[in-house]
């Protein structure tokens, strides 16, 4: 009898036979159906691409517009998506093919030996980036476009961070954020070219005051005010949900664009505000005087200083804006961020204030975009409502997600990819020569098209952005990677 049981125990435990594989389909069975969907989406290419690339418009000394066909570079874009359709067909989207099985296991492993390291290089980078441009450019002031471009990549990934806390943690579609960062350069913008607030500080106060410290003062008064706008808008959607919220938040964002515009006597209209107070090393100018930067350190004067200070500027922002967030997310408000983002109705269930989770969300994501605004005014020296259109609040949006919303390092090298990339077209001049698109090619002119590309070829590839996983804040005994397939796409 017990002979029988162990029998039976041992049946029991057999696992299953798996089933056999089917065999692959024959090459002739996947060749030609690969060459026909090559062949139609190359077709479709064209016949899109010939209204908008095959004919320019063109303007001749004389006045009238010149018109130009331009076929062939329809016919390179479109053979160019042919042979990628073809490629994909015959290698990731073959019939039949085995899914990924030890490599995505030893990718997995490489990911989170290469993950410690890369925070302290990203941050050894940043602060080197200025004397690296300094040696590769040969010279101080001829490195100011790459000193500039950085500044100019680190103003969005603080911009990213800043929405990251709205979207990537909290859950709320945010379509309007480029209002916060109006709102901060405009703050700036009207309190340093005051004259009553400059004439009442030369009245009890040093002379100068006002333009030497305008910024540091107007700094966290910006954000202040960034923030408390970002409460006044989560006050209506409070409810919503979704598209309604992303409706709801973009016409937030136009309506502050058309207020600056149209309220002129304040905001002087379209023609914008000039004359911004420049940065100072905490008092002290960047100019050639006896009191300047340059003699109080014994250098010989440059304009390049103040664009390094301006970069050590928004890196220090930049870095505040990241160890808030991290720091956010291990307290109470930042575990209910995310819980609110995963699901609202069982974040109620637990007892969480949903109101006030979101108002902080809302107003913290914003306090940051008024710092970046701020930053952006006395960078510029000038502010007008052309600066704050849609475009930038989808270009900060399209940073998040493709970054991998709530990943702190995704976020950054979504920035440095989208925004540096796009800025790198400028210097593709070799594709001027004549066997190639020739003299009147101008590669700049297609970065949104490669933008699109770029965002289409992500969210086939990795729809949960270019960091797909994240750790967890609240975790059991030992702390794992949430893997983006194990998580409903677009929670968590």
């Amino acid at each position: 009898m017990a002979a029988r049981r162990s029998d039976l125990w041992e049946r029991e435990e057999a696992a299953p036979a798996a089933p056999p594989a089917p065999p692959p389909p024959p090459a002739e069975a996947v060749l030609l159906p690969a060459l026909k969907d090559a062949v139609a989406s190359g077709v479709i290419t064209g016949l899109l691409l010939l209204p908008l690339v095959g004919f320019r418009a063109t303007e001749s000394g004389s006045g009238p517009l010149t018109l130009t066909y331009r076929f062939g570079l329809v016919a390179v874009f479109a053979a160019l998506v042919a042979g990628l359709r073809l490629a994909l067909s015959l290698t990731l989207w073959r019939p039949g093919r085995r899914a990924a099985g030890p490599g995505t296991a030893l990718a997995a492993a490489a990911t989170r030996n290469i993950a410690p390291v890369l925070k302290p290089a990203f941050l050894a980078l940043a602060l080197t980036y200025p004397f690296l441009a300094i040696l590769g450019s040969g010279g101080l002031s001829e490195s100011r476009y790459w000193v500039d471009l950085g500044i100019y990549i680190l103003t969005y990934v603080m911009l990213g961070w800043g929405l990251n806390i709205v979207v990537g943690l909290a859950g709320l579609l945010d379509l309007g954020y480029v209002a916060f960062y109006a709102v901060g350069a405009y703050t700036f913008a009207l309190l340093s070219t005051s004259v009553p607030v400059n004439a009442f500080f030369e009245a009890h106060g040093a002379e100068g005051f006002w333009a030497a410290w305008s910024f540091w003062v107007c700094l966290p008064v910006a954000g202040l005010l960034a923030a408390l706008w970002g409460v006044i808008l989560g006050f209506p959607v409070l409810r919503l949900r979704g598209d309604y919220l992303a409706i709801v938040t973009l016409a937030f964002g136009e309506i502050i664009r058309l207020v600056l515009i149209n309220w002129v006597s304040l905001t002087n209209g379209g023609a914008g505000i000039s004359s911004i107070p420049p940065v100072t090393f905490l008092g002290v100018p960047f100019n050639r005087e006896d009191d300047g930067f340059a003699a109080l350190f014994g250098l010989d004067y440059d304009s390049m200083h103040r664009m390094i200070f301006l970069y050590f500027v928004i890196l220090g922002l930049a870095a505040l804006t990241a160890l808030a967030t991290i720091r956010l997310r291990k307290m109470p408000v930042g575990r209910a961020w995310e819980a609110l983002r995963e699901d609202e109705i069982a974040c109620r269930s637990l007892g969480i204030n949903t109101t006030l989770t979101k108002l902080t969300a809302f107003a913290t994501g914003a306090m940051f975009g008024g710092f970046a605004g701020a930053f952006f005014a006395v960078r510029v020296r000038f502010v007008s409502p052309e600066s704050f259109t849609f475009m930038e609040s989808a270009v900060i949006l399209a940073i998040v997600v493709l970054g991998g919303m709530g990943s702190q390092m995704g976020v950054a090298a979504a920035a440095v990819l989208l925004i540096g990339g796009m800025e790198m077209l400028r210097n593709l001049s070799f594709l001027k020569a004549e066997f190639l698109f020739g003299a009147d090619f101008d590669p700049s002119l297609y970065r949104m098209l490669i933008f699109g590309f770029a965002m289409v070829a992500v969210m086939v590839w990795r729809p949960r952005g270019l960091v797909a996983n994240r750790m967890p804040t609240i975790f059991l005994k030992t702390r794992k990677a949430v893997s983006g397939a194990l998580v409903k796409e677009g929670h968590g």
